[in-house]
Formats: C-alpha cells, sequence, structure tokens
C-alpha cells in the first residue's frame, strides 16, 4: 500500500512538473516577450533615431533667437521638451519628420525646437518660465509660443500616442488647432 501510495504521489507530481514546463514554453511560443527582451529592442530602435535634442545648447538664448525670427516669419514656436535618452521623444521627432503632411504643417506654421531635459541640462530656469510642464506630464511635452514668445498651449503627448507611436490624425489635429491666425 506505501509503495502504491508513493507510486501515486511521484505520478502527481510528474504531472504537475510537465504542465508547468508546458505553460513556459506555450508562453514563448505565443508571442510573449521578455523584460530583458523588451529593452533589448527599445534600445536598438532607441539607438537608430536621430537624436534632436543638444545638452550644451543655451535654450533661452536659442528660443529668443526663435522669437525674433517667428515675428519676421509670422510663424507660432513648437517647442518639444524631452530628451535624447526619451524613446517617446525621440518617435515623435523621427514621426514628424517623416510624415509628409506633419511636416509640411510644421514647416509652414511653426518654428520646431527641441527644449533639452536630462542630467546634463535640466534647463531649469527655461522650464520655470512655462510651470514646468514636464514635471506634470512627462515627456515629451509641447510647448506652443506665439510669435512674440507668449506662451499659449501647453499639450501633453499622451493623447497623441497610438499603439507603440503616435495618430497622425491626432497630431494634425494639434498642429492645426494653434497654427498662427493669418
Amino acid at each position: 500500500m506505501k509503495k502504491l501510495l508513493i507510486i501515486a504521489l511521484l505520478g502527481i507530481s510528474f504531472l504537475g512538473y510537465s504542465q508547468k514546463i508546458i505553460k513556459t514554453s506555450e508562453n514563448k511560443n505565443s508571442g510573449e516577450i521578455s523584460l530583458e527582451e523588451k529593452k533589448r529592442i527599445a534600445a536598438e530602435e532607441k539607438a537608430k533615431l536621430p537624436k534632436p535634442y543638444d545638452p550644451k545648447a543655451d535654450a533661452q538664448k536659442d528660443i529668443n533667437e526663435l522669437i525674433a525670427k517667428a515675428q519676421q516669419e509670422n510663424k507660432n514656436i513648437l517647442i518639444q521638451a524631452g530628451g535624447n535618452w526619451c524613446i517617446w521623444c525621440l518617435r515623435f521627432n523621427q514621426f514628424v519628420q517623416t510624415t509628409p503632411e506633419l511636416k509640411e504643417i510644421v514647416d509652414n506654421n511653426y518654428l520646431y525646437y527641441h527644449l533639452n531635459y536630462s542630467p546634463d541640462n535640466k534647463n531649469e530656469k527655461v522650464f520655470a518660465q512655462y510651470d514646468n510642464p514636464g514635471d506634470k506630464f512627462g515627456y515629451p511635452v509641447f510647448i506652443i509660443l506665439d510669435k512674440n514668445g507668449k506662451l499659449i498651449h501647453i499639450q501633453r503627448s499622451d493623447v497623441l500616442e497610438q499603439d507603440k507611436g503616435y495618430s497622425k490624425e491626432k497630431v494634425a489635429e494639434f498642429f492645426n488647432n494653434w497654427i498662427p491666425a493669418s
């Protein structure tokens, strides 16, 4: 009787163990990716994207120059705040630069600037002028100035996202809502 009980327990244990092995292999075959693999894929993507943020730039000087140019060209200023460390910041820049409809809206109506926020340069004084929107909304965050440098809108980026990128329709609507009056 004891032998039969031991054999039964071993059999049940074996079945339980084999189901764990099957479930683990099913997970790998069902398309689930480990966290390490996701990080590796994101790092590869980030490495391929252009890095538009310059931590060494004098952001206040650059924005002042953009205001003078915006007055001459009757354009608003689109400031994309973030950093080269931020995959969503890099994705947005790439999306705008490679989507002809969006690039045309930006080129015709805005002066586009990438305001760096990173450990190298947090641009605290510049961000303070706009009530530190990155602290509230994360990055990227968009700051729209009129041609005189007056803040007219702060835009969160999460409402523009779609899947692992951005919605062309939502981004176009955002851009079109803040073009300068003719």
